[in-house]
């Protein structure tokens, strides 16, 4: 059984993608609810909202190309 190395790569890629969003999305959230007054709350809120969801979507896409790569490395061959 051997690992897929460019897949494993790909993986590794998506993950290192979504660990700024996992620390930019909160304090965007962070910074929407402290400015409630100001009249772009709810689109700052709404875009901390969706750079969580993305990073989320991020980590489930890399997990599941990280196990592609162990589990189906040489199928082809």
């Amino acid at each position: 059984m051997a690992t897929n190395r460019k897949i494993l790569a790909k993986g590794i890629r998506y993950l290192s993608g979504a660990l700024p969003l996992l620390f930019i999305g909160p304090v965007v959230i962070n910074s929407s609810f402290k400015n409630k007054e100001n009249p772009l709350y709810p689109f700052v809120l709404g875009l901390g909202i969706i750079i969580c969801a993305f990073a989320m979507y991020l980590i489930f896409k890399g997990i599941n190309t990280i196990i592609k790569s162990l589990f189906d490395g040489d199928k082809n061959t």
